[in-house]
Order: C-alpha cells, then structure tokens, then sequence
C-alpha cells in the first residue's frame, strides 16, 4: 500500500524591516522631549522647602527633595539628549544655528544641575547640623533661605530663560526647513517672546513669580509638547533635508556593492 506524504513548505521566517534612519532619530528626540515634562510635579514636591522658612529645622520627610531632584536631573539629561539627537538634520538647514541650539541645552542643564544641588546639599545641612544640640538656628535658616534663592534664580535662568532661546532657535530651523508642521514651530516662536517678557517681567516682581511666568510659559510648552509628540508619533514631513539623507543613505549601502563587483576573482 502506497502512502503519500504531502509535506507544506515552509515559508523562511519574515525579516523585520529595519526602521529608516531619520525616523529612528525623529522617535529618539520625540522622546527625549516628552521625557522633559516628568519635572513638573516638582512643583509640589519642592513645596515644603520653599514655602516653610524653618524647615531645615524640622523632622519631616525629605522624599519630595530627592524625588524632584532625581526628575530634575533626568530633565537635563534629556534636554541633551532633544539637542545632540536633532543636530545631525538640522544642521543641514543652518549648522550654527545647530550648533547654538546645542550650547543652550548644555547651558540650561548646567544651571537645572545648580538648582539641584543647592537644594540637595539642605538634607546634608539638615541630617547633620538640623537636630544637633547647641546648633544656631537662625544661622541654619538664613542658610537654608540662601539655597532656596539660588534654585528659584537659576530656575528663572534655566527653565525659564533658557526655553526662549531653544524655541527661537530650534522653532526658526524648523520653519524653515518644514520638518515638521510649521503650526508648531510658529507656536514656540510666537511664545519665546511671551515668555521673555514674563522672566523680564519677574525680574522686577518677584513676589509675583509663578503666576507671571505662567503666562509665559504655556505657549513654550504646547511648543514642546506638540514638537515630541509629533516627531514620536509621526516623524520627520518629507523635504530636501530628507531626501538628501535618504540619496546619502542609498549611496553608503551601494559602495560596498560596486567595490564587490569590482574585485577581480580569485
């Protein structure tokens, strides 16, 4: 008796299909830009040692500091991170205007990493000098008032200064290169100087620091916001920048294919 074996072919294993170049770099900065956002609950976890005076005196907890400390530091990082991501296609559109995008994001997280430390180093004033016997407390409050003032200064000049100067330089490469919608870089450039006038503004009122920067400061972050949102979701638009990385890409894989054929046997 004859039996048939019907064997089914197998189909090979489908190769993922590698992400283009530029969408990679699109998802990478969109993310870094969405990252830059996990600082705002420092706004009340930096509550207590900004609003109370005596607290470097005091026996409560210091879990808000770290925490927002720790989301600060990965802010800056991140704020990098947007910069050195980026630079590799917008330098095509204007590389000093890159360049200087790259410098204020490396400036601004300095100044994020002062802010930190100046209100890092209360826990080690409080933890060894707080609760000491004999220790002078008003020299200890005047201390811990001194540190405060630093982070709310450098915040002025780090998180608030500094996002003008990035929206302005950033948002004109991005209008005029259309790698994005021009919606959203407009957005930044119509807030930078809104929120300019707000630091300017606080400068001179300082006893009305949140709210006035407030105005200012909406606009600048729907600019962000909607710049890494777009760039994770959608990617770069289609334009000279790139098709002239895609014609750079085609050349570089087709090298090594001419000097192949080129090679005489052996």
């Amino acid at each position: 008796m004859a039996t048939t074996v019907r064997t089914q072919a197998t189909k090979p294993p489908a190769r993922r299909i590698p992400m283009d170049p530029t969408r990679k770099t699109a998802l990478v900065a969109g993310i870094f830009y969405l990252i830059t956002f996990v600082s705002i609950p420092t706004l009340a976890l930096y509550g207590a040692v900004e609003n109370h005076r005596d607290w470097i005196l005091s026996s409560g907890s210091r879990t808000g500091v770290l925490v927002g400390g720790f989301l600060e530091v990965i802010v800056a990082l991140a704020g990098i991170g947007t910069a050195v991501t980026l630079y590799p296609v917008v330098k095509r559109q204007n590389e000093g205007v890159a360049l200087g995008f790259v410098t204020t994001r490396v400036l601004e997280a300095g100044m994020i990493f002062t802010g930190v430390v100046s209100l890092l180093s209360l826990l080690t004033l409080r933890q060894d000098l707080g609760g000491a016997a004999g220790a002078n407390a008003a020299s200890l409050v005047t201390t811990a008032a001194s540190h405060v003032a630093i982070y709310k200064w450098t915040f002025l000049l780090s998180q608030s200064l500094m996002p003008v100067i990035n929206a302005l330089l950033l948002g004109s490469l991005m209008y005029r290169s259309r790698l994005v919608p021009r919606v959203i870089p407009v957005l930044g450039l119509i807030g930078a100087p809104i929120l300019l006038a707000s630091v300017i503004t606080t400068l001179f009122r300082t006893d009305h620091q949140i709210t006035v920067l407030a105005l200012g400061f909406l606009p600048v972050a729907a600019w962000e916001f909607s710049l890494g949102v777009w760039l994770a979701v959608k990617g770069f638009r289609p334009c000279p920048i790139t098709a002239e990385i895609a014609v750079e890409a085609r050349g570089r894989h087709q090298v090594p294919e001419r000097q192949l054929a080129q090679t005489p046997a052996g």
